[in-house]
């Protein structure tokens, strides 16, 4: 009887080797099955409380999920054509749901439920349901890729207290995450958003809701609440879906809203909203005045009366700061049209905002909000609760230089022509505005009137220096020049003969917190010459000089008075302007005035000493005091003093001031002028004063 080849060391025979194969295969099958079965079976609403304290950890405050808990397998959704999918688009995807979902404030911020049924007292957000499916495959590489989270009527309760403790930002340390979250896309269905906000004053409820058959917007929001005391409104529409990777993808908004006086409306685009990675609107802007934007935006715009624009709005947020430009804009401020660019760039110590603006047609009232010198009606249209004084002329109006060390700006503004109610050729306004630590430069501020120039510098340093915070410290160049009188008021039959011009010039510096402190703390110089013009009561009128107006008709009557030259320089010192040079020269007579007007109480004390030219007779030969205040200006005779005869007179009120209006002279109307002459003969023949008397009055 044969025997069996013996095996050799070291081998299996190939039945053993398959059997043994087929047992590990059929080990691991049974395991995937029981591990399937219990991941398909398994009631996973007894995991819960393990998943309530590992999320409560995670997020640093209390998660509960109060509803149940359900797992299912899902295959992925087709990304890709047929041919480029792998065996891994076949693996069923784990997808978790989970219903009523409570998250709670953080430690040391209570604050009341977010308002909705089944939140409670304590809650930062609630959801009806969320649910999302994993990436598995992700898994091994430490990430969390959810392709899709869905929120079912959530409810946010937003909350942030005055020292700026808030309940919507998580601890971060310095140590990496070991795992990373990879979120493409969020879903909202109906829900509610609550913001309070302590340190803004600001308590806003948004309600939102889905959109049906709109292939543009899927949700709908209402806002209402309160800022800064102000009601809010309105309402808007955006995407659906919001998709949180896609740079490209944009993400359609629109809203309209109402704060306070200010209606803003948008429509456009925001890519990658979490990052606004580009932002491309139709922007609309309407209120009582542009200041009012300071609290919505944080940019420093000047105090204008009710205006409106509608431009283009782009923007950029990066890792260095953030770029917005108002592109192409165009509206109304007051009753001036209005067009430009403006473009504000984020840097430190501050932003920077820069552009030009323009206008064809501006109203020259609608520059009176700028320094306070609008009606007490208008200041209230536009939310100052500064009231102007009955009886005070000059602006009192606060300058708001707190925010001045806020922003820098660099930005130039033209007008093409500017009228006024009683109408004067002006135009062609330009001026270049710097904004730089609080310093504000108008350098230049130039205006075209009558066939001559207006040129200024001013310079308000508003950087908490001087006598307070609120202190300014200002100082001002100007000077006129070349302007002619028969173009200054070309309605007027009369003076179109008229050949004269206005030179003049003024330095001043002081410090206040208003036009009318600024004035009332002046000091420096006020000069000016007015060459070979016509006088007359209508003209005064137009001029709204209501005291040269009643000066006038005592002195002349109401007609035309020949005006060969007037002559003025006035020291200023703490705010009273003190007459060193006062000459009315005309056909008629010579008028010299001495006296004070003092800014700070809006007060004049004048003596007007007119002196008869050759033989004819005035009605009145007595000199005239002008007194009382601006507002209310009286002006009475001197009826127990005769008028001194002409002759030396007016040489005498020229003698020693007559230098320092010779560059008015040379610069302006030459030297075959009246004034020139007038000046010459007062430094030719100089006469002493009368016994008794050392200087002037």
């Amino acid at each position: 009887m044969s025997q069996a080849a013996p095996v050799p060391p070291g081998r299996t025979p190939l039945a053993r080797r398959t059997k043994i194969i087929l047992a590990i295969v059929a080990v691991l099958v049974a395991i995937a099955a029981i591990a399937l079965a219990i991941l398909l079976t398994y009631d996973w609403n007894k995991a819960r409380p393990w998943l309530n304290a590992k999320a409560s950890e995670a997020l640093e405050r209390p998660v509960v999920i109060a509803g149940d808990l359900h797992l299912s397998w899902e295959k992925p959704a087709a990304a890709m054509a047929e041919r480029d999918r792998t065996w891994r688009d076949l693996v069923p995807w784990p997808h978790l749901v989970a219903n009523d979902v409570h998250v709670g404030q953080p430690q040391g911020m209570d604050a009341p439920g977010v308002g909705v049924p089944g939140a409670e007292a304590g809650d930062m957000a609630t959801v009806k349901q969320f649910s999302f499916s994993l990436n598995p495959f992700a898994l091994l590489h430490k990430t969390i890729s959810i392709p899709v989270l869905r929120f079912d009527a959530p409810a946010v309760d937003l909350r942030r207290d005055k020292d700026g403790k808030n309940n919507w930002t998580f601890h971060q340390d310095d140590q990496p995450a070991r795992w990373k979250l990879d979120l493409e896309r969020v879903i909202f269905t109906k829900g509610v958003v609550k913001l309070n906000d302590a340190m803004e004053q600001l308590e806003l409820t948004a309600d939102v809701d889905t959109v049906n058959a709109d292939s543009t917007y899927g949700i709908s929001w209402k806002l209402h609440g309160t800022y800064h005391g102000g009601p809010v409104t309105g309402g808007g529409k955006a995407g659906a879906v919001l998709s949180l990777k896609q740079q490209t993808t944009p993400y359609p908004v629109q809203a309209d809203l109402r704060v306070g006086k200010t209606h803003i409306e948008v429509d456009g685009t925001v890519t990658k909203p979490t990052r606004l990675a580009a932002l491309d609107l139709r922007l609309k802007l309407s209120g009582a005045s542009m200041a009012r934007l300071y609290t919505l935006t944080g940019l420093l715009l000047p105090e204008t009366p009710a205006f409106r624009t509608e431009g283009r709005l782009t923007g950029e947020l990066g890792d260095t700061g953030s770029r917005w430009v108002y592109d192409k804009f165009t509206g109304k401020v007051g009753s001036s049209d209005i067009a430009g660019r403006l473009e504000y760039q984020t840097g430190k110590p501050r932003g920077k905002l820069s552009g030009t603006v323009s206008s064809k047609l501006l109203q020259f009232a609608d520059l009176g909000p700028l320094v306070g010198a609008d009606s007490n009606a208008s200041k209230q249209a536009r939310g100052v609760d500064t009231v102007q004084p009955a009886g005070k002329v000059l602006p009192v109006e606060s300058f708001r230089t707190e925010r001045w060390t806020a922003i820098d700006a660099d930005v130039r503004y033209a007008a093409e022509r500017i009228v006024r109610e009683k109408q004067l050729p002006i135009s062609k306004l330009d001026t270049h505005l710097i904004l730089k630590d609080g310093v504000l430069n108008l350098a230049p501020m130039n205006f075209q009137m009558a066939g001559g120039s207006m040129s200024s510098t001013i310079k308000l340093d508003g950087s908490a220096n001087g006598s307070g915070k609120q202190a300014i410290k200002a100082t001002a160049k100007v000077s006129a020049r070349h302007i002619r009188i028969k173009e200054l008021f070309p309605s007027i039959q009369e003076m179109k003969a008229t050949v004269g011009q206005i030179n003049g010039d003024a330095q001043l510096s002081s410090t206040g917190d208003s036009v009318a402190s600024l004035l009332g703390a002046a000091n420096g110089e006020i000069k000016a010459l007015i060459d070979e013009g016509t006088v007359s009561k209508m003209l005064l009128e137009q001029m709204g000089l209501n005291i040269g107006n009643i000066v006038l008709t005592k002195l002349f009557g109401d007609k035309q008075v020949k005006l060969n030259c007037m002559a003025t320089d006035f020291q200023v010192t703490k705010g009273l302007m003190q007459t060193r040079t006062f000459v009315v020269d005309t056909e008629e007579a010579a008028i010299t005035a001495d006296g004070t007007i003092n800014l700070a109480n809006e007060q004049m004390d004048l003596t007007l000493d007119p002196k008869t030219k050759g033989l004819r007779i005035f009605s009145l030969r007595s000199p005239l005091h002008v007194r009382g205040s601006f507002s209310k200006p009286d002006v009475s005779v001197d009826k127990g003093m005769l008028a001194l005869k002409a002759g030396g007179a007016v040489a005498l009120g020229l003698a020693a001031p007559a230098a320092a209006l010779l560059p008015l002279v040379n610069t302006g109307p030459g030297k075959d002028s009246g004034c020139a002459r007038l000046l010459a003969e007062a430094r030719a023949k100089p006469v002493a004063p009368p016994p008794g008397q050392t200087g002037r009055r």
